[in-house]
């Protein structure tokens, strides 16, 4: 496989081991979402346990407004972060 084909697939398997922990295996519940983001992008909470940015970033991802995000919820915030992460570094980082 690709890089690329290899990083698809690991997007996809990052959200399939943490959906369904609640029940629905399709989407990730506030609380699944809360530990996705404790595990696999442990800066982007300030303590790891920022309840006010969890139910923020619930609440703007959740396109359809059924209180869950769902893969293509999920994927457009993992291309939105992605973005950002690439704007940062193209501006020299952190100085």
């Amino acid at each position: 496989m690709t890089e690329l084909e290899t990083a698809m697939g690991m997007i996809i398997d990052v959200f399939a081991r943490h959906a369904g922990t609640d029940g629905n295996s399709q989407s990730l519940s506030k609380g699944e979402l809360k530990v996705l983001m404790e595990k696999e992008l442990p800066g982007f909470l300030k303590s790891g346990r920022d309840k006010e940015t969890v139910d923020k970033l619930l609440k703007d991802l959740d396109a359809n407004g059924d209180a869950t995000v769902d893969f293509n919820e999920f994927i457009v915030f993992v291309a939105a972060l992605t973005s950002a992460c690439h704007k940062y570094f193209q501006q020299g980082g952190a100085k």
